[in-house]
């Protein structure tokens, strides 16, 4: 990480960093490096930052795809070393120092940065994925939001009870924090569409189902914590099956445990894998597809590579793999930023990353979240507005901010969902 200006004969040219993905990690890593004395390239297949924390409110209607979303270029636009493009990368040249785009493109560079993040990992099922979309994308939130919303609108004009118990049917397949949070949001959905605006339905038709193939959800929280949200869930009316495997999803039909389950909407969060980096760099991947670093975020063995974010395995003090949150990638990309900056600028080496976690929180409904850290465990209705604070402050600058806090506090003060649409072709 040293020396800032290369020369190429008698020319001399800044250092070239390229940074593939534009989520929590990368966009902090090249916010950290910016107006450095290098040239910075940020590369995404999207123009926009997403924060996917908050999928689950676009899925069901509380905010806007808008709301959760920055361009990339609005974001970096004031560092007049930064540079944006929008492709998809397809692999990496690693023995000519580049990056490979779908189109063919290639982009050069001196130091690599991969933050790609994960997708859903869907057991070597990915067939079932346009039945079960997951939530990593405003398409897929969409996608789920009109699936929900369909199914009320035409629940309401049959006269066919089992199309009816069909359409008001949704099934979640994962217990963890996405599982959850889905479930406790729908369920509060059909609860106020059924009261307030559909005259034909009664509370009790419409259905969700959260399936989970472990013995418990929220595996990676206090057992306490957990059982306070299991209880939440099945108060405001989610059945919960626990020891329940997935064995087939086609055409709006869960099979699991033996049953049929059909449903107008099914949503995956059952666990994720690595984006292709390891197949990328031609090194065996870890659990879950994600590739072990150092204690600086390099990837052994290859020099001037870095990884950060959910295809990362790195580790804690104690050898213990970090997981795949926000967070971690967000400080990844902060502490490699400055790392390279300082590298370039002929500072001091840095000291190895260490993760500071910041707590875990989990929002079940209406007043009702879990909140766990190092020092506190917490629930009820100040787990929930940590958690809003929580959320709230790792959006992506203060409008987003603001328009985030006023959804809620109307959403709140209202328990209107104002994003209700449905494009028009369904």
């Amino acid at each position: 990480m040293s020396g800032s200006i290369e020369r190429s004969g008698n020319v001399a040219r800044r250092r070239r960093v390229v940074v593939v993905g534009g989520g929590f990690g990368g966009l902090a890593c090249a916010s950290a490096l910016g107006n450095a004395e290098v040239g910075v390239t940020l590369i995404d297949r999207r123009n926009h930052n997403l924060f996917q924390p908050l999928l689950y409110q676009v899925a069901t209607a509380i905010l806007s795809p808008a709301d959760i979303s920055e361009p990339l270029r609005r974001t970096l636009g004031r560092y007049r070393n930064i540079a944006i493009v929008l492709a998809e990368v397809s692999g990496v040249d690693v023995q000519h120092k580049a990056v490979v785009t779908s189109e063919g493109m290639r982009i050069e560079y001196d130091v690599l940065v991969l933050a790609t993040g994960s997708v859903y990992n869907y057991f070597g099922h990915d067939e079932w994925q346009p039945d079960a979309p997951g939530l990593k994308t405003n398409r897929e939130a969409r996608c789920i939001r009109e699936r929900l919303l369909l199914g009320f609108e035409r629940a309401e004009i049959t006269l066919d009870p089992v199309e009816r118990k069909r359409n008001l049917t949704a099934v979640v397949v994962g217990g963890g924090p996405t599982g959850v949070e889905m479930a406790g949001a729908m369920a509060e959905l059909g609860a106020f569409l059924i009261q307030r605006d559909f005259r034909n339905l009664a509370r009790d038709d419409f259905r969700i189902i959260l399936l989970e193939a472990s013995s418990g959800i929220l595996a990676g929280f206090d057992p306490e914590l957990a059982r306070y949200a299991l209880e939440r869930l099945q108060t405001i009316g989610v059945e919960v099956r626990t020891k329940t495997s997935v064995e087939a999803i086609e055409d709006g039909v869960v099979t699991a445990g033996g049953e049929r389950i059909e449903a107008a909407t099914i949503v995956w969060g059952a666990g994720v894998r690595a984006s292709p980096v390891a197949q990328w760099l031609g090194i065996a991947p870890g659990a879950s597809g994600r590739v072990p670093v150092e204690p600086d975020l390099s990837v052994a063995g290859l020099p001037d590579i870095y990884l950060i974010g959910d295809a990362a395995a790195a580790r804690d003090e104690n050898g213990k793999v970090l997981p795949a949150l926000a967070q971690v990638a967000k400080q990844q990309g902060t502490y490699l930023g400055k790392a390279l900056r300082a590298g370039l600028e002929g500072h001091a080496t840095v000291k190895p990353f260490k993760f500071r976690n910041r707590g875990a929180t989990a929002v079940i409904g209406r007043n009702a979240a879990i909140f766990q850290s190092s020092r506190f465990r917490l629930r009820g209705r100040v787990a929930w507005f940590l958690w809003a604070l929580i959320h709230v402050y790792l959006l992506v600058n203060f409008e987003k901010r603001l328009l985030v806090s006023v959804q809620w506090l109307w959403t709140y003060l209202t328990r209107q969902r104002n994003a209700r649409v449905i494009d028009d072709k369904f």
